[in-house]
Order: C-alpha cells, then structure tokens, then sequence
C-alpha cells in the first residue's frame, strides 16, 4: 500500500520540541467523545480519562507498538452500562459486565489467531452488524433528546436554546473548520455551549470555584500540588465491591452481544488504520492482537471503574490529516489523559459542564453512530432489494428500536435479554439460518482495502 507524503513512521520518536503538541492534539480530539460516555452514565469522568490512557498504553504494548491506535470510552456499551447501573447491582453489576466483554474479546482474538478471520466474517456479515449499528445509534436518540431540552422530565426552552447553539456550532465546525480545529469540532461546540450556558446563569460552577481558590490560596509548595492533584473516583473490585455479588446472568446476556457487535467495528477500524497507513495491520501485528488489545483496555477500565474502550475514528482522522502515525504520539496522548485524570479542577470543569451541552452534541453523535450502520452496508453493497437481506435488516431495527425483551429461565433464575443484545442475537442466527448467506455480504469485499503487506 502506497504511503502518500508520511510525515513520521509508526516507529519514529518525533522531537521533544514538537513531541508535547502533537500529542495534545490527539488528546483534544478524543476528549469529547470520551468525556460524554462516564457523563451519560454517571460513571467518574477522570476514571475515564484515566482509564482511556492505560487501555491506549496496553493496546500499544499489546500489539508490539505497531498500530498507531488511541482507545477511548465506547459508545456501544452506554446503553447496556445505564441498564446494568439501574439494577440491583447497581455501578458494580456493570464493571462486571464490562469485565466480561473484555475477556469475550480475548476468546475471539484467541479463536482468530488459531483459525483465522473468515469465521467471524461469517457470523458478522455487513447485513448483520449494519442494522445493529443503526440500533445503537436510535436507541440513545431518546437520551440525547431529553438531555437537550427538559429539566428533571419537563421542557426548558432555554436549556433547547442550550442544546440548538451547541449542535450548530458543532456541525459548523464539522463542516468547514479546516487544520487543527477540523480535528475537534466535539470540543468547540462543547466549548461554545458551556460559555452560553454560563451567560445565561444554568452552569453550576462551585465546585470549580472551590478548586480554584484552593489552588491560588495555597500557602506551600505541598498545598499547591495537593489542590491540584486528586485522587480520581475509582471503583475498585475486592476494594469497593465483591465481583462475586456483582454478578449476575443479566450483566452477561447484556454485554456480550455488545461486544460482538463492537468487534466487527473493531474490524472495520483496523481496514481503515492500514489504508491510512499504508500497512496491513490485520495481518501483522494481527488483527488477534488488535482485539486482544481492545479486550485488555476493556478490562483495566472495569478494574478501574471506567466505560469499556475502542479505537477512536477521531484519532484516526488526526492520523489521516497530519500524515503523522508514531505510535510515540499516540502513548504521548496517552499519558497526558491519564496526568489530565488526576487534575482535580479538570474533573470539576467537565462535571459543571449542564446537560444540554452533552445533549447537544449527542443529537450529532449518535446520529452519526445510526447513519454508520446505514454506511457500511452502502460500503458493501448489500441489497436490501433481496427478501433474505430486508428481512434480517427489519427484523432488527424493530426489536432492537422497540425495546423488545424475553425472560428466560436459567440455572434457577430468570434472566431478561432485551432491546440491542435480543436484536444482535436475533441478526446472528437469521444470518445463520436463512439460505443465500452470500446475499450478506453485498458486493463488496470487506477486505479489499487491505493489500499485502509491504
């Protein structure tokens, strides 16, 4: 694959002077997305902050340095988190399942290192995974809506105002911010959001103040450093709670078709990484690293009590633009999300940050998260013209969008599997069962864009 104008190489230490701002970059252009997730689910933004930095350096050790890939908070598993948090288990039921998708990440890339990729491809065609996409995205359209205009379930026509100016800019920024702010229009539309917000008085601001004047009134060095650095808001196992009482069959049937689902996206990340590169990434490291990678991050981030992790397009994009794929600048980021975590007045200014803000920028965000579903089967070609292909395709989007669920009992207890977890499962086995399975993969060759490896 040919690599146009590269500016640094996967494996190239960029100069100390440049070093610290090309990382920044990086950082800015993840914050947003990752920060929205530990807020939607009332998870610790610094956790996840924190979380994000470790999962990224443990991916890049993982797959040997070789994938110049940033890891953030997932999207994915929003949903799944809220309905575990909501449960008798509470916050600890859902670390519990994130634990569990980590480790299902691990059997995969096991499972694709000793047999290769067709298998999963085949249980996770585009028609399959597509639709499911576009239920994650749907599914949180309710949340984003009722963050973005109501206080407490009743209409604020000033906090829509909120929520309109912040989705505005953002879609300004998206569409005609060039350079570095065409990286984070996330970011700026936040920004320009939670300064309205400020004007018109909605913003609660005394915790930052709090902070704040703990720093400028510190008498001592020791004072200083303790005003500004604190100890993030971890959720430890064995520490905090007992993973053992935290588990349950609902935490399991909730996050492992997630999980599935997320993988194939993981897939389609690693594709785009090689094009933009110019390597075959699935084939060296592997994509069995790749995923193990993203499983391992999972992981710290439940230990930590964090939201599951995935490779960032939004990091992808920054690669893309500036030609710059040292995975140096990528554990640069890394290690600056995780200093950011333990700076006491950053968790305090993204806590003050007022719904509608994050409303705002929800409505953009996870109508791109349902219109990516519709993409990769345009991507594929798949032809929904075909019965075989519109018949997986609805059955999906209504059970998944319609919050369908089934109880069933299971070793003495009655377990529920609903809304995206039922209409991954069900996608799966019509895929399986239903004949003219090539019909799934449309006309396009998923990996197509991945040549040889130079």
């Amino acid at each position: 694959m040919e690599r146009l104008d590269m500016v640094m190489d996967v494996g190239d230490i960029p100069k100390k002077s440049k070093w610290f701002m090309l990382s920044l970059q990086h950082l800015f252009a993840m914050f947003g997305a990752t920060v929205l997730v530990p807020f939607l689910t009332g998870l610790p933004p610094a956790v996840a902050l924190v979380s994000s930095g470790s999962g990224t350096i443990a991916y890049l050790i993982i797959t040997k340095g070789k994938i110049p890939a940033y890891l953030g908070s997932s999207f994915a598993f929003i949903a799944p988190i809220i309905s575990l948090s909501l449960t008798d288990g509470g916050i600890p039921a859902a670390m519990v399942g994130s634990f569990m998708a980590g480790l299902v990440y691990g059997l995969v890339a096991l499972l694709i290192s000793v047999f290769g990729v067709d298998w999963i491809m085949k249980i996770l065609p585009p028609i399959v995974v597509g639709p499911v996409i576009v239920v994650i995205g749907l599914g949180l359209a309710p949340t984003a809506i009722d963050m973005a205009m109501n206080v407490d379930g009743i209409y604020s026509g000033q906090h829509f105002s909120v929520a309109i100016l912040t989705l505005i800019v953002t879609i300004i920024g998206s569409l005609f911010f060039k350079g570095f702010f065409g990286l984070i229009p996330i970011l700026i539309g936040i920004i320009t959001g939670y300064l309205y917000a400020l004007v018109i008085g909605i913003v609660d601001t005394s915790a930052l103040q709090t902070s704040w004047l703990n720093i400028v009134g510190a008498s001592s060095v020791n004072e200083f450093f303790t005003a500004i650095f604190v100890m993030p808001e971890f959720i430890i196992p064995f520490k905090d709670y007992s993973p053992i009482d935290a588990f349950s069959m609902n935490a399991l049937v909730i996050m492992v078709p997630v999980s599935i689902v997320t993988i194939a996206e993981h897939i389609g990340d690693q594709m785009v990484l090689s094009k933009v590169v110019g390597r075959n990434f699935i084939k060296t490291p592997g994509l069995h690293r790749s995923i193990l990678g993203d499983g391992v991050a999972s992981i710290i981030a439940a230990c930590l009590g964090g939201p599951p992790n995935t490779t960032y397009g939004e990091n992808i994009g920054v690669l893309a633009i500036t030609r710059i794929f040292s995975v140096f600048v990528i554990g640069g980021a890394a290690c600056l999300a995780i200093i950011f975590g333990f700076i006491g007045i950053i968790a305090d200014l993204i806590s003050s940050i007022p719904s509608p803000v994050m409303g705002g920028v929800s409505i953009l965000l996870f109508g791109i998260i349902a219109s990516s579903g519709l993409r990769m089967m345009i991507d594929n070609q798949v032809d929904l013209g075909q019965n075989r292909n519109l018949i997986i395709a609805s059955v999906i989007l209504v059970i998944g969008v319609g919050g369908a669920l089934i109880k069933l009992p299971l070793f003495g207890i009655e377990i529920e599997i609903a809304g995206m977890a039922l209409a991954a499962l069900t996608g799966v086995i019509l895929n399986l069962v239903l004949p003219g399975k090539e019909a799934g993969f449309g006309n396009g060759k998923m990996f197509d864009s991945v040549d040889s490896e130079q």
